[in-house]
């Protein structure tokens, strides 16, 4: 298997190239099990936008939930929200919005119980992810928020992959690339 070298958050980890479609492969960022690099992103997240811009953390599960717990433990946050692919029993008269990924076949939901979205109604929200790439569930995300009747105040993800490096509306820790099926990089 191929990997990628990448240095984020001062840390140095192999990713390994994975298989989207047969012409786009992408460095697969996976922050679960590593406590170094969760805690080290964080850190770095939170540098990234003023404290006082945002009242709430927010992402979308499921591989950004530890970046987002480890963000709203180091600055001390009582509350972040996670919005959720699929409804639960305990999230009362959800609301919802749909997603497109590229790591994620098909349409999704993104969910959020009604008791959540009161608390986001006129809050200003800081949107978090893992890895951005062709902006979907970011635009998801945001939706989400919007319908609630939270203020999107910024966006900030650990990795930028391929187009999205040249977004302006996104802060990121690091710039990832996109690959051909040998491993090198696309350009």
């Amino acid at each position: 298997m191929h990997t990628y070298p990448i240095t984020v958050a001062g840390l140095k980890r192999e990713l390994p190239i994975c298989k989207v479609t047969d012409d786009l492969y992408i460095g697969a960022f996976i922050c679960f099990g590593d406590a170094e690099l969760t805690e080290a992103c964080a850190r770095e997240l939170l540098k990234l936008v003023p404290a006082d811009s945002y009242d709430y953390l927010f992402t979308a599960e499921a591989k950004s939930i530890p970046l987002i717990h480890e963000m709203a433990r180091q600055s001390g946050a009582a509350k972040y929200f996670v919005a959720r692919k699929v409804p639960k029993a305990y999230m009362p008269d959800p609301i919802y919005v749909e997603d497109h990924s590229i790591t994620t076949s098909g349409a999704q939901r993104l969910y959020l119980g009604r008791d959540d979205a009161d608390l986001l109604r006129g809050k200003r929200v800081l949107l978090m992810d893992d890895v951005i790439s062709t902006g979907g569930s970011l635009r998801a995300m945001e939706a989400l928020v919007e319908k609630a009747g939270g203020i999107v105040t910024g966006k900030v993800a650990v990795l930028a992959e391929g187009d999205a490096q040249k977004r302006e509306d996104i802060r990121f820790l690091a710039p990832l690339p996109v690959f051909h099926a040998d491993g090198t990089v696309r350009e």
